[in-house]
């Protein structure tokens, strides 16, 4: 099991350095000088604890306190200093620190108990945020939107899987939302008390991709100033979620095989074999079976990923579920800007339904916030669209998206289809089916008319 992760930071180096050797057998220890270096840290790095002095060199750590509690992330803080009294306990409480501790009086013991007690107090605080998101289920399935079969057998198969301790690998082109079924698989999950831990392969190059999920030691490699704790280890208890793994460079994919066979890695710079209980999630938009024959990626590796593959539909296969995520996008949208539009133009879902979506739902987000941010009244117009979707074409043509293996259908087509499928959907109820559709429930009735779908 991982340390707890803790930041030092005095200016006065015999201080620090002490507090660091005292304290580095029981937490991984970080040390700054002063509180620019150690925003710098917090910034780049993950930690449980920041322990600072009052006194530091051109802002006190007062200040510093009150600027870590503003990161999406924020350390439990301990303030510590030499001039104790209880209005600064006070001072100190307000600018956000958890406790407070007088250098004078303080005893090493008495501070790792401070600090235990911190990390006890952040954990059960973890487990409760956890345990509401849990019963709150908007973070479970009910937010992937989909109603098309397609998506429902997703679905079926998430909830099926979500229990079990199997390696799951999802595939579906850039955009389908794969990082949004890996986090319903861990919410849905037994762990989903602990963390989950979200690495994306491509973004990193294969030495630093290395030190992100294995870790480091101090002085492993030019630049490796502190100690890092990878991905793995903070993982631990929960799932690991690699995104685009195809692009994992060779050297990398032999260590990643070794802990799928072992469960065991070490850092870089470091002969400790190390032990970590964690689920590993894994996307790819690459035809991995491809790439195996190529020699781009090893085979054992893909049969220990692909135990329970996860195939995401792209947007042109579940245009009927296109409707409900236009309107979705809309509301999130109008609330966030505050603009007055309430529902999208027949011609404006016409467009949509027409356009090919090669960047599927992140594209169709995309378009329908920039959308939103143009329009002048209650209503979606075509005007307020990119122009690539006026025109009907993708503004680029992605190796990912092929050509439809047969021509696609006219409109009239498409949505006779998509109306009779959502009335089947919601049991004939009109009303719905208008709501779901994106349009009013008396040119509802003139399509079914229209269409001759008046029996359904």
């Amino acid at each position: 099991m991982s340390k707890g992760t803790l930041l030092i930071v005095d200016d006065e180096k015999p201080t620090r350095e002490g507090l660091r050797a005292a304290l580095e057998e029981r937490f991984d220890v970080y040390v700054a000088e002063d509180a620019a270096t150690a925003m710098e840290l917090l910034e780049r790095e993950q930690f449980d604890v920041l322990l600072t002095d009052f006194r530091l060199p051109n802002e006190d750590g007062m200040k510093l306190i009150a600027r870590a509690k503003a990161l999406s992330q924020p350390p439990v803080c301990i303030l510590m200093t030499a001039y104790g009294s209880e209005e600064l306990a006070v001072q100190a409480m307000k600018s956000g620190a958890d406790d407070y501790i007088a250098k004078g009086r303080m005893q090493i013991e008495e501070l790792e108990l401070r600090i235990a007690r911190a990390l006890r107090g952040r954990k059960l605080e973890q487990e409760n945020t956890s345990l509401r998101q849990q019963l709150d289920v908007k973070f479970g399935l009910e937010s992937i939107i989909g109603q098309s079969l397609a998506m429902q057998a997703v679905l079926e198969t998430v909830r099926s899987v979500a229990p079990a301790k199997s390696t799951v690998l999802i595939l579906g082109e850039s955009g389908t939302g794969k990082e949004l079924i890996a986090k319903a698989i861990h919410q849905l999950s037994p762990r989903s008390k602990g963390p989950m831990v979200t690495v994306h392969c491509a973004a990193l190059p294969a030495t630093l991709l290395e030190s992100e999920l294995f870790g480091h030691e101090k002085g492993a490699f030019t630049g490796a100033h502190e100690r890092r704790i990878g991905r793995f280890e903070q993982a631990h208890g929960g799932t690991l979620f690699l995104d685009e793994v195809g692009e994992i460079d060779p050297t990398v994919q032999v260590k990643l095989l070794r802990f799928l066979g072992e469960r065991t890695f070490e850092r870089l710079g470091s002969n400790k074999t190390l032990t970590s209980d964690v689920r590993l999630v894994t996307a790819t938009n690459k035809d991995l079976a491809e790439r195996v024959g190529s020699g781009a990626f090893r085979e054992d590796l893909f049969f220990r990923l692909n135990v329970v593959p996860i195939r995401l539909p792209p947007l042109r296969e579940r245009t009927g579920d296109l409707p409900l995520l236009a309107q979705a996008f809309l509301r999130e949208f109008a609330i966030e800007n505050q603009k007055p539009v309430k529902e999208i133009d027949a011609g404006t879902m016409e467009l949509l339904m027409k356009y090919p979506w090669p960047g599927n739902v992140r594209e169709l987000r995309a378009a329908l916030e920039g959308a939103v941010v143009l329009s002048r009244g209650e209503r979606l117009l075509p005007r307020d669209m990119p122009a690539n979707v006026r025109a009907g074409q993708a503004a680029v043509v992605t190796a990912s998206s092929p050509a439809p293996a047969r021509p696609p259908a006219t409109m009239k087509e498409t949505e006779k289809e998509l109306i009779a499928r959502t009335l089947q959907e919601t049991g004939g109820n009109r009303t719905e089916a208008a709501r779901r559709i994106g349009m009013s429930r008396r040119t509802l009735h003139r399509k079914l008319h229209e269409y001759q779908l008046e029996s359904l």
